[in-house]
């Protein structure tokens, strides 16, 4: 057991296709994908129960072929098979690091994966299981953010930590702006008036309305999820 002592019981992790598992490139990444499992591995070991959502845009733009034409439900059924190559990935990562895991699918798909059923969800966590979320909620015209959001509160998490390539919430993007200002905490309300694209607005509004902080942090730096879970380190806190 870790000396360090977690903040939260149980969190919810959400990480975009490309911070979690692709890298700066198209597909998975296969230096990405074992940092990213370390870090998970690092916060299981000190007892922090985890649940996973991991975006697809590694693999497919659902909205971005939308864009172009296609009927949008089929091209978001797309993306939502990208998040299970992402899921089955991140899970071949964390065994490696002999961290049990499941993956449950919004879309049944039994012989990859188990199907979501929430209850056996929390049993697996209540085991010390990283449960990973995919296919999104197995509806079109929803994101991961709202996915993430939705499985957060029904898993009836701490916190919901948002993994990204930047340590936290900026007034503006700090890899365009150099005078962009970090925010160290920000309410629900703030996120949402500013319109500020830290989530979803829907997603956002579902954690005020339950009560569950975002915490947004880099995924990037090696060691920092346990080191915020811990109070330490650069992140923003939305409450």
């Amino acid at each position: 057991m870790s000396a360090v002592q977690p903040r939260y019981k149980r969190i919810l992790l959400k990480l975009s296709g490309e911070a979690g598992v692709g890298g700066e490139n198209f597909g998975i990444d296969p230096d990405t994908l074992d940092a990213t499992a370390e870090e998970v591995a690092q916060v299981t070991r000190a007892g922090v129960q985890v649940c996973l959502v991991v975006g697809g845009g590694n693999i497919f733009r659902g909205a971005a072929l939308a864009a172009t034409g296609m009927e949008r439900a089929s091209a978001d059924y797309m993306g939502m098979l990208a998040t299970v190559m992402n899921a089955l990935a991140v899970q071949a990562s964390l065994e490696k690091k002999g961290v049990y895991t499941r993956v449950q699918s919004a879309i049944p798909m039994e012989a990859v994966c188990e199907p979501y059923i929430r209850r056996r969800a929390l049993r697996h966590l209540e085991k010390g299981r990283v449960v990973i979320f995919a296919a999104g909620l197995g509806a079109p015209y929803f994101t991961t953010d709202s996915a993430a959001a939705l499985r957060a509160a029904e898993m009836g998490c701490d916190a919901l930590f948002k993994g990204t390539s930047v340590d936290g919430v900026y007034t503006a993007d700090p890899k365009k702006d150099p005078k962009a200002q970090r925010y160290e905490t920000l309410s629900y309300q703030d996120v949402l008036a500013k319109d500020l694209k830290v989530m979803d607005a829907s997603a956002v509004s579902l954690m005020r309305d339950n009560h569950i902080p975002i915490v947004v942090f880099s995924i990037r730096e090696r060691g920092n999820l346990l080191k915020v879970l811990s109070g330490e380190g650069v992140f923003t806190t939305i409450a």
